[in-house]
């Protein structure tokens, strides 16, 4: 059987933009996408969350980085209608006159929390010009003057009776030094001495003494009334500087009142603070300066801080807020709440408190990165709790961490309506699934990005309208006809398919950037496939530092490779090494060696700890098929070492299974193989070749090598035939196949891979004689082993 190779037309998939009118000759005349392509199944997902105004449909956004997630949702969002189903308030924080420690929120209709807090340092700033000066004329002064006239002459009149009393008594009343009432017994005008006193006779000095305690009673009595009239005088002042405030407070207050009076929140407010400002007169009095000035501290305009209005949210004229939140620590998320300092004193109160991303996105959409949520602390048990309370509590995370009774801020809760969209990848949704019990009930609604879309006529058509919308919103030259068929061959290039094209919007932005650069720096006024190629060229050249290493291992020989002749045992196969922004292929020698033993295929690199899990498991199902083909009637009577040489750093995946039961053969009927040819492709229990992964770098760097080593029209590569449609190979190859220098051959069996590098037919076993076809490569390896069974047969019966 003659396999041939590919023809050069099944290498390459060109793009011809066949049902692109003829007539349209550059990006300029095509209308950009307001979505991106390919992502309807995603953007539905996201439409039905936003339609959901149920608990728990928040919305995971899964796909790996540069496929456009955050750009789909927010054109998205940028055109959908809220439609009443998302009524926007502002939101602020008063201080609680009751009790400072809580601080009290209000609601208000979106536009009015600016105008509020105008309106009340407006009426702050008349009330400190106002109310002093109400303190300070004639009148308050002639009323004040009138109750403290009055109280001294009640105190004059009680006293003027005592004293009248006394002297009556030869007693005096007098005031000490120390500001007390004194009563002392008189000589005449003089007070009396002790020696005075003693002269006196025995009931004299009883009789002074009994006057003297009896006056001293009736002092004490009088005395009481003092309190009693000052405490009566102190609330009549009260009264009347109250009356005095009232009629201030009721010209400039009530107006405010009525104007908010549908807001029964501000209005409660307003009341609360007409009572604390009666209470509070001495902070516009100034009559405390120490209170006075910690009440206006840290404040540029002149108004009492407990009266502020602490504006947290202020929405613009926006249908619905949509908030990024690059950096979501606890604060950023949550709000905080700052101290000031003021003459070494830190304090705090609700005017310090600042609002966090959830408060800026309530009523709207809050979109964040999932896995720099989970990296913060604390961040996402408080997410998980505001969305289950749908409440926003601000507490301190200081307090959260220490658990310590530090005194605080407790402000009031406010209600929280908002959408949570958190952007991830997949390990990162499984994890949460499995781990967490909540986030299902949280997260409802999975917006799954695609990574791929099919490539067709109409999709080539859509994707140039993508391209479009890339240049358009980037402001780039414009691309021609042929740039727009180049960038979408790289997508399907991407996307390792002739059939399929890359959605990793950021591949195509920054290719077209880097184009763009190229077109400019040429002087071209347009982006023409020369300049893409340019760009893809200079790329390669700034990442390819470690696949130029690699390569030059093959030409100073440091790496063992042939791509000439033939030899027993030994293949080359194909595998690719990737770094973070770039991946290439390069040949690896497989050697397999046999000797006498029980049939058993030694796999080195798993003893030695350098293959991976999914190897081994190439290397048990190769050994399967060995026994398959020659271990049905008697064991297999040799044991084989397989190794990839030169391999220091591990080896994983089965794409090179193939290739090692083409060396085990090889080995076992001493039958060379072909060394121009390399092969990829893993296999099943049945020898039926199965696809692989990064088929285009494979064959280049197999290509890349014989260049390296010389090149001969013999050379080639044997590919699985399910593998044709990832080929999107360099204009290089596909050049060199159709001059016929170098050759892909597809198949579907591992025994044509044997035909193609002995030029000998593998042969297929007939069960009913259990034989081999004569001349076919499985015959002579199986006349080996049976020598080799006689030779061991004849050996034990001579040592029996």
């Amino acid at each position: 059987m003659t396999i041939s190779p590919l023809a050069s037309d099944k290498l390459y998939r060109s793009s011809t933009l066949a049902l692109l009118d003829p007539s349209i000759k550059s990006t300029k005349q095509l209308t950009p996408l307001n979505e991106i392509v390919g992502q309807e199944r995603a953007q539905q997902a996201v439409e039905f969350a936003m339609s959901m105004k149920d608990k728990g449909y928040n919305i995971y956004a899964i796909g790996r980085n540069g496929l456009g997630k955050r750009t789909m949702v927010m054109r998205y969002l940028d055109r959908y209608d809220p439609n009443g189903h998302h009524q926007l308030f502002d939101w602020c924080y008063v201080v609680n006159f009751d009790d400072a420690r809580t601080p009290k929120v209000l609601k208000l209709p979106r536009g009015q929390a600016q105008a509020f807090k105008a309106d009340i340092e407006n009426l702050m700033k008349r009330l400190v010009k106002a109310l002093p000066l109400a303190f300070d004329n004639e009148l308050y002064y002639s009323r004040a003057e009138k109750l403290k006239t009055q109280l001294a002459e009640k105190q004059e009149s009680a006293l003027g009776q005592i004293t009248k009393e006394a002297a009556a008594k030869q007693i005096s009343l007098s005031i000490n030094p120390q500001g007390s009432y004194e009563l002392v017994a008189m000589n005449g005008e003089e007070p009396h001495t002790e020696s005075s006193f003693a002269e006196l006779s025995s009931k004299e000095q009883a009789k002074l003494e009994k006057n003297i305690g009896s006056l001293e009673s009736k002092l004490r009595e009088v005395v009481r009334k003092f309190t009693a009239w000052e405490e009566s005088y102190s609330d009549k002042q009260q009264k009347h500087d109250e009356q005095v405030a009232q009629e201030v407070l009721v010209h400039l207050l009530d107006s405010l009142k009525e104007r908010y009076a549908q807001y029964p929140e501000v209005k409660a407010h307003l009341n609360e603070m007409h009572k604390d400002i009666l209470d509070n007169l001495d902070i516009f009095l100034e009559q405390n300066e120490e209170q006075i000035a910690l009440s206006y501290a840290s404040l540029a305009k002149k108004m009492p801080r407990r009266y502020q209005v602490n504006v947290l949210v202020n929405h613009a004229d926006i249908p619905m807020p949509i908030v990024i939140e690059e950096s979501p620590n606890y604060h950023n998320i949550f709000g905080y709440i700052e101290n000031a300092t003021y003459k070494g004193t830190i304090f705090s109160d609700f005017s310090l408190i600042r609002p966090g991303s959830l408060h800026k996105a309530n009523g709207g959409v809050l979109m964040i990165d999932a896995i720099k949520v989970l990296e913060q602390p604390y961040v996402w048990d408080g997410l998980k709790r505001a969305l289950r309370s749908r409440k926003l509590s601000l507490s301190s995370l200081e307090r959260e961490v220490t658990l310590s009774g530090t005194i605080s801020l407790d402000p009031e809760a406010i209600p929280l309506d908002v959408k949570i969209i958190l952007f991830g990848d997949y390990q990162t949704y499984q994890l949460l699934q499995h781990y967490d019990p909540e986030f299902k009930e949280l997260f409802r609604v999975t917006a799954d990005f695609e990574d791929e879309m099919p490539r067709t006529d109409a999709s080539e058509v859509q994707y140039a309208k993508f391209i479009s919308s890339i240049v358009v919103g980037n402001k780039m030259l414009h691309c021609d006809r042929g740039a727009i068929k180049r960038v979408i061959e790289f997508s399907a290039r991407q996307a390792d398919a002739q059939n399929k094209l890359s959605l990793h919007s950021a591949d195509i932005a920054n290719l077209l950037r880097e184009s763009n650069y190229v077109a400019r720096t040429s002087k071209s006024n347009m982006i023409r496939a020369g300049h893409v190629e340019q760009a893809l060229h200079n790329h390669e050249l700034r990442v390819c530092r470690l696949r130029d290493h690699v390569m030059q291992s093959f030409i100073n020989g440091t790496t063992l490779i042939d791509t000439q002749d033939s030899v027993v045992g030994q293949i080359n196969a194909l595998s690719v090494v990737a770094t973070s922004d770039h991946q290439f292929g390069a040949p690896s020698r497989i050697t397999a060696s046999v000797s006498l033993g029980e049939g058993a295929v030694f796999d080195i690199e798993r003893k030695v700890e350098l293959g991976g899990q999914i190897h081994s498991k190439g290397v048990m199902i190769l050994t399967a098929y060995l026994a398959t083909i020659f271990g049905q009637t008697d064991k297999i009577p040799l044991t084989t070492h397989l190794t990839f040489e030169q391999n220091y750093s591990g080896v994983d995946g089965d794409s090179a299974s193939m290739a090692e039961l083409c060396a085990i053969v090889s080995a076992f009927a001493k039958v060379p193989l072909r060394q121009d040819v390399a092969i990829t492709g893993s296999m099943n229990q049945f020898g039926q070749a199965q696809p692989i992964g990064g088929v285009n770098e494979k064959i280049e760097g197999f290509f890349d090598v014989c260049k390296i080593k010389g090149r001969h029209k013999g050379q080639g590569v044997i590919i699985p035939r399910t593998n044709v449609q990832n080929l999107m190979l360099r204009a290089d190859i596909v050049d060199a196949v159709s001059k016929g220098d170098f050759s892909i051959w597809a198949i579907d069996h591992v025994n044509e891979a044997v035909e193609i590098l002995t030029g000998i037919p593998a042969g297929e076993r007939d069960f009913e004689f259990e034989d081999y076809p004569k001349d076919s490569l499985y015959a002579m390896a199986d006349a080996r082993l049976q020598k080799l069974r006689d030779h061991v047969k004849r050996t034990q019966k001579a040592k029996v």
